[in-house]
């Protein structure tokens, strides 16, 4: 399934790009080379192979959550530039 110049125009006007007619023949070429090599996937017997969420084994990284000594309350609060009722006051951003 061969896609045409206007249908890459399309898709090019959908991803909001400018394309000159030589990079719309380029890009032409490429999707189309592209959809050969999913065709040619799809010819593929994958029946027997188990489907599989990752190709390489993944594994949890994550440390322990465990406790740590931490700044108290009053630290934390002498490095603020305003702070008020134990809490840090920052610049609004948002009207």
């Amino acid at each position: 399934m061969a896609l045409s110049t206007d249908e890459v125009r399309k898709v090019a006007l959908l991803a909001r790009l400018e394309l000159n007619d030589e990079e719309l023949e380029n890009q032409s070429r490429n999707l189309n080379n592209l959809l050969q090599q999913f065709e040619k996937l799809q010819e593929l017997d994958v029946s027997d192979i188990e489907p599989t969420s990752h190709s390489i084994p993944v594994f949890n990284v994550l440390r322990e959550d465990t406790l740590k000594p931490s700044l108290t309350q009053a630290e934390v609060l002498q490095n603020a530039p305003d702070q008020r009722d134990g809490y840090i006051i920052v610049p609004r951003i948002i009207e």
